[in-house]
């Protein structure tokens, strides 16, 4: 059995390794062997101080918790993890839940493999055994009777599969399980998230929690401008304009309810700029990229409102092209592409 636990200790500096302002002298443990197989890639992220501060405490000294980390869909939940572990080479096993995901899912079962039955390890017992952060995606798609199987490891219990002769698996002392949900695990009494479920009273009890909404609107000009640099910062602050004013309408407040069900998230505004990029030779590239991100998969009404407010907020800029050389866009009658 090939394993990669997790090998010898480092300490990085808080402020040079996540781009955060912070004391000279702050550190946080990771690892100095980058080259684990589990390691996640690192891609551009801002980390936001309060959110990193409360993940870097769980995952320094848990002190026997998980962490449940709520926030609407796209906000960056599991890319705080995964970016964060990236940087401290912090092994990650992660999974995506549903109603159908069974418990021997995450923690393994006998299968077929050259001609013979193996058991094949899951990622709970992988991250429980070699010490990885195990990140459960949208826990409350998850039927609640199935991840309460676990909690016993989080009280400290060792791991036991009977269907493997009884191994006994002890928690590494490095384990860490993180779990995502668009709700706090009560259900969601929005209406905006179907297929949510009530989860285990008890499985909630083991974990701290922490709420992860949508950027402020500076920090995702920043992110996308580490992203896709060749898009100026005004046609940046524009795209982020207009997602931030269907977030508006698609969360609503205490007295309208949402009137779009389609936000554009934060993953869905990177997309945009991505495909807008990628487009740039079309005869209107921001909307033929926000057709393919979020334009295509609303309802007639929505896309029609959605592009009222891109344009809205665009104004002329819609159909300019931006030239990164100049950092200013073209009049719209000079060219053919928006970006």
């Amino acid at each position: 059995m090939q394993t990669y636990a997790v090998g010898k200790s480092q300490q990085f500096p808080v402020g040079v390794t996540f781009g955060v302002k912070a004391p000279k002298g702050l550190t946080v443990e990771g690892f100095a062997d980058d080259k684990n197989p589990f390691v996640p890639p690192k891609k551009p992220y801002v980390f936001r101080k309060d959110q990193l501060r409360d993940a870097l405490a769980f995952l320094e000294r848990p002190r026997g918790d998980g962490l449940y980390i709520v926030g609407p869909t796209g906000a960056g939940k599991s890319s705080l993890i995964r970016q964060a572990a990236a940087r401290l080479h912090w092994p990650v096993q992660e999974v995506n839940c549903h109603r159908r995901l069974e418990l021997t899912d995450l923690i393994g079962q006998f299968k077929l493999v050259n001609g013979t039955m193996q058991y094949m390890y899951g990622p709970a017992s992988t991250a429980i055994r070699d010490g990885h952060i195990l990140i459960l995606n949208e826990i409350d798609f998850n039927e609640p009777g199935e991840i309460a199987g676990l909690n016993t490891v989080l009280d400290g219990a060792p791991l036991v599969i009977p269907e493997n002769g009884g191994e006994v698996i002890h928690p590494h002392a490095k384990f860490r399980l993180v779990v995502t949900g668009n709700s706090s695990g009560g259900g969601d009494q929005t209406g905006l998230y179907q297929g949510v479920l009530q989860q285990n009273v008890a499985f909630l009890d083991r974990f701290r929690f922490m709420e992860a909404g949508y950027m402020e609107p500076d920090e995702e000009v920043t992110l996308l401008g580490n992203l896709v640099p060749e898009i100026p910062e005004e046609i940046r602050r524009r795209m982020v304009k207009v997602a931030n004013e269907v977030r508006r309408l698609f969360v609503g407040d205490d007295k309208n309810p949402g009137t779009i069900s389609t936000p554009i998230s934060t993953r869905g505004l990177q997309r945009w700029a991505c495909l807008a990029l990628d487009f740039k030779s079309a005869p209107n590239a921001l909307e033929y990229a926000l057709e393919r991100t979020v334009l295509l998969r609303a309802q007639p009404e929505e896309r029609t409102a959605i592009l009222r407010i891109a344009k809205d907020v665009f104004g002329e800029l819609w159909q300019a092209k931006a030239d990164k050389g100049k950092g200013t866009p073209s009049p719209p009658d000079a060219a053919s592409a928006a970006v």
